[in-house]
């Protein structure tokens, strides 16, 4: 396999993705599978990237620029890492193929960069348009998921699956006799638990989108 990749064949592959504009796409993919895979073995938060306020009444909130560009184009509902992985894979293939088959007509010169320039706006829309239908019936789930947890967990004991929990960082697996829930946790008064550490969720802190916790241990003492 290592020899595929390594090979001649492999050349134009790799000129395309570095040149402009898929080299953008191509960082920002890396960027998102790194933190994919770090998000599965416990050392970020899935939502670490998440802005608060996005569900809120867009006529009677003041979002930052972000935020409002996120809820303009519908991609808000959803956890924004999900979103923009999907936005910058599309991203990307769009700017790939393009480039594949139109770019050599354009040269290397000035031509060339405002081709690719007119290539990333386009991939960049269309991308989100794409982005925006796909998490569309997504949306619903989220909020029912959320709705219907923040109600049902209080009390039952779940499990670290983070490197750490400490006040501002932290992920929890809940068993629900399926796959199990990830949630956010946050411990109070200085306290650190490690992972596979039992603990039990005591509140639910809107604020925070996450649940503050205490040991097993203390709270059956």
């Amino acid at each position: 396999m290592f020899a595929v990749l390594l090979s001649e064949k492999m050349d134009p592959f790799y000129q395309n993705i570095s040149s402009f504009p898929t080299v953008f796409f191509t960082f920002f993919l890396l960027l998102f599978m790194l933190f994919w895979l770090v998000a599965v073995l416990g050392l970020v938060d899935i939502d670490a990237l998440d802005l608060p306020d996005l569900d809120m009444d867009v006529d009677h909130a003041s979002p930052d620029a972000i935020a409002g560009l996120i809820m303009k184009f519908g991609l808000h509902g959803v956890p924004i890492t999900i979103t923009l992985s999907i936005l910058t894979l599309f991203g990307w293939f769009i700017s790939y193929y393009a480039v594949y088959f139109l770019g050599d007509f354009f040269g290397d010169g000035i031509l060339r960069f405002a081709y690719g320039a007119g290539v990333f706006v386009v991939a960049l829309l269309v991308a989100t348009k794409i982005t925006s239908f796909l998490i569309r019936p997504l949306k619903p789930l989220f909020k029912k998921m959320e709705q219907s947890t923040d109600k049902l967990v209080l009390g039952q004991v779940a499990v670290v699956r983070t490197s750490r929990v400490d006040g501002v960082f932290g992920e929890a697996v809940l068993e629900d006799g399926g796959a199990g829930l990830i949630l956010k946790v946050r411990s109070t008064n200085g306290d650190t638990f490690k992972k596979s550490d039992r603990v039990v969720l005591l509140e639910y802190m809107e604020d925070q989108n996450a649940y503050r916790v205490i040991s097993e241990r203390e709270f059956t003492q």
